[in-house]
């Protein structure tokens, strides 16, 4: 079973759920899923603004309102509930801050978490991030803070009632969780940063990235569950920081006895890195060939692939089974939509249907591995149908109603009819399902390394005292040239 709309999922469920006869249960069916979100902006597109911080600041805001996160939450907890999972894996739960002045509390405005988790329980779905006492199973990420003058965002509906205004510093840090059902028991749970980071201006500006674990008994079976994003950024002609991190966690988890599962969205797809001037099977801009990176061999397998600069072939490697929807069916790509959730990107169209994908997807990103355990069935995609799908939103936004039409005239005859009206999508990835029969065990395995961020020194603070004299630069000189023009 490979791509499947959200009803059709509900037969898959009652096939996941029901154990195999044995004489005696000596293992339990668990159902998985993990779901990156989506911050909601691209990142990427922002950061090439820098360092104009307010431009970079009202780019990404601009497109959160317009990929609004309360008409997406109710369609990502019916593609999770209809999934059945007693464990889910979530990327990029985003948090927005806003703060009005210098000396103001930061205030909430978006808390994308905590909407997915009313509509999961609205819905009957009864789920809740782990915890243990005082501990959750949440591990921030990648974090911008609001900063009055450099992250100033307009946006006059949102601040008004909240803040008497128009503009305000804004914000946001995304985070890993682990949600689980009310009847599942938790018996510990930890989190952990990677220690290959990413720095975008170095000192100043660098993505954590990290995972969380929790320990989970269900039926005859203890598991340690993990969630984690690695990093997409990478610099050419050195190893990617993903499989860097995949390294480090797979060493984390070299001593494990109980069963193991890994969810997440690992920035590396089966194929990378890819040959540099293959542009048209890598218009993602996926780690590219170099000295450092030799190009993957083609049709890779576990026997021949290269796992030196890619994070999936080293859970592989490592002796992790892939229990999502096979990795190498195009038809399974996971990640490529247009950021503004509108279908497929122009540049990616024709090189998703040229590979054999489903026209918007041009990357696997997203899995679930197992270890110590045995899958049960080769998963589904949730979130992959468009525009007809049944868990697509009517999005309104000019932008996003010109990218709709466009994206479907160009997908041809492979829909039946084209959309009057946006249609978006609920995240620019898709999600996976799986399954796995997990032994009976009492889990007993060591708590996982609790690697904290590195403490704020000297340099940082220099780096960012640096930058702010650099920019408050930039604006006056801005200021005096356009008032020359004037």
């Amino acid at each position: 079973m490979k791509t499947l709309g959200k009803y059709l999922l509900f037969p898959i469920v009652l096939s996941l759920a029901t154990p195999l006869p044995t004489m005696a249960q000596n293992s339990e069916r668990v159902i998985f899923a993990s779901r990156n979100i989506y911050l909601g902006a691209d990142v990427g597109v922002a950061m090439d603004k820098l360092p104009n911080f307010p431009a970079a600041a009202q780019f990404m805001w601009d497109q959160v309102r317009d990929t609004d996160f309360s008409q997406r939450a109710p369609l990502l907890a019916q593609e999770l509930i209809a999934t059945g999972a007693h464990v889910i894996g979530i990327q990029e739960a985003t948090v927005w801050r806003c703060r009005a002045g210098v000396f103001s509390e930061e205030v909430v405005v978006h808390d994308f978490l905590a909407e997915l988790l009313r509509e999961l329980n609205a819905r009957g779905g009864k789920f809740s991030i782990a915890r243990v006492e005082d501990k959750e199973a949440l591990n921030p990420g990648f974090e911008i803070a609001p900063i009055p003058y450099l992250t100033m965002v307009r946006d006059a509906k949102t601040f008004q009632p909240r803040f008497g205004k128009d503009r305000v510093a804004c914000g946001f840090t995304i985070s890993d969780a682990l949600l689980v059902r009310d009847d599942v028991e938790i018996l510990d749970l930890g989190t952990s940063e990677y220690s290959a980071t990413y720095s975008i201006i170095p000192t100043v500006m660098t993505i954590y990235r990290g995972y969380t674990w929790a320990d989970v008994r269900i039926g005859v079976s203890t598991f340690r569950a993990i969630t984690t994003h690695l990093e997409s950024l990478w610099d050419s002609n050195e190893i990617p920081n993903a499989a860097q991190q995949a390294a480090e966690l797979i060493n984390d988890l070299r001593e494990a006895k109980m069963p193991v599962v890994v969810m997440g969205d690992f920035n590396s797809d089966p194929r990378d890195p890819r040959p540099s001037d293959a542009l048209t099977v890598n218009p993602g801009a996926q780690p590219s060939a170099s000295q450092e990176c030799v190009a993957q061999v083609n049709e890779p397998t576990p026997a021949r692939a290269i796992d030196t600069c890619n994070a999936y072939w080293k859970m592989i490697e490592a002796g992790f089974a892939e229990i999502s929807p096979d990795a190498l069916d195009p038809q399974n790509f996971t990640w490529g939509a247009d950021a503004l959730l509108a279908g497929p990107t122009p540049n990616r169209m024709k090189p998703s249907l040229d590979m054999g994908g489903n026209g918007i997807f041009t990357d696997r990103l997203d899995y679930i591995f197992v270890k110590n355990g045995e899958s049960a069935i080769n998963g589904a995609l949730i979130g992959n149908q468009w525009p007809e799908g049944l868990d697509t939103w009517r999005c309104s936004s000019d932008a996003q109603m010109a990218l709709s039409q466009s994206g479907a005239k160009g997908l041809g005859k492979r829909l039946p009819v084209a959309p009057r009206e946006g249609r978006c999508l609920p995240s620019d990835h898709a999600g996976v399902a799986g399954a796995a029969d997990l032994p009976a065990n009492d889990g007993r395995d060591l708590p996982l390394p609790e690697r904290a961020r590195s403490p704020l020194t000297l340099w940082p603070v220099v780096g960012g005292v640096a930058l702010l004299v650099l920019i408050w630069r930039m604006v006056r000189w801005m200021r005096i040239r356009s008032r020359r023009v004037g």
